[in-house]
């Protein structure tokens, strides 16, 4: 099986922050290029130039962060990887996931090119869905949010689809006691999911 790049530059990306780095370098791909232009309009980084080196070309990534009177606060991106080469995901633009109630973004794959949930959902257009991407401050109070909904989908790895009472539709994963005492939880059953920005 070939190399999950997608996943190979969340890793970088996410590293290079919780280790305080300015920057960090990515091979530039087409694929990279457009996802790195996503993060660029959406805030969540500061600068990217390309740099060749050896005849290969590299994205160098310049994260944002923040100062005041105690010194720098880095800007904590979060990135989740979904679709993977062994497990693809796939989404109409009716069912796309909204992340902390439209605070973060769904990159996804279109037919189209690769796109944010809002642009898809404008388009009217679905695809895979690549990776969910939101941030926090240091600092910033945890924020969590109570929603119950009623389950539609049960997927692989403990993650199930749901409509919430609101009629959004979000994934949701089982974690904590459910998952340690393997509580089976069925397409129709109504459920409460935590939401949180942490």
């Amino acid at each position: 099986m070939g190399r999950d790049t997608i996943a190979d530059i969340i890793t970088s990306i996410r590293n290079a922050d919780m280790d305080r780095k300015v920057t960090v370098r990515i091979a530039s791909t087409k694929i990279t290029e457009n996802i790195v232009k996503i993060l660029l309009r959406e805030g969540f980084i500061e600068n990217v130039r390309k740099h060749q080196e050896s005849n290969k070309y590299f994205l160098v990534l310049t994260l944002r962060h923040r100062r005041n009177r105690k010194g720098a606060y880095r800007t904590i991106l979060n990135l989740k990887r979904i679709s993977r080469p062994g497990l693809r995901i796939y989404s109409n633009y009716q069912r796309i996931p909204r992340i902390l109630g439209g605070m973060g973004i769904v990159i996804l794959s279109t037919s189209r090119g690769i796109m944010t949930d809002r642009e898809a959902r404008l388009e009217r257009i679905g695809g895979e869905i690549l990776c969910y991407i939101w941030g926090v401050l240091p600092g910033m109070k945890e924020q969590k949010w109570i929603h119950e909904g009623l389950i539609t989908e049960s997927l692989p790895n403990g993650m199930f689809r749901v409509r919430l009472d609101n009629e959004n539709m979000i994934l949701g994963y089982v974690s904590g006691k459910i998952r340690r005492s393997f509580i089976r939880i069925l397409p129709g059953d109504r459920v409460k999911i935590e939401d949180s920005n942490n």
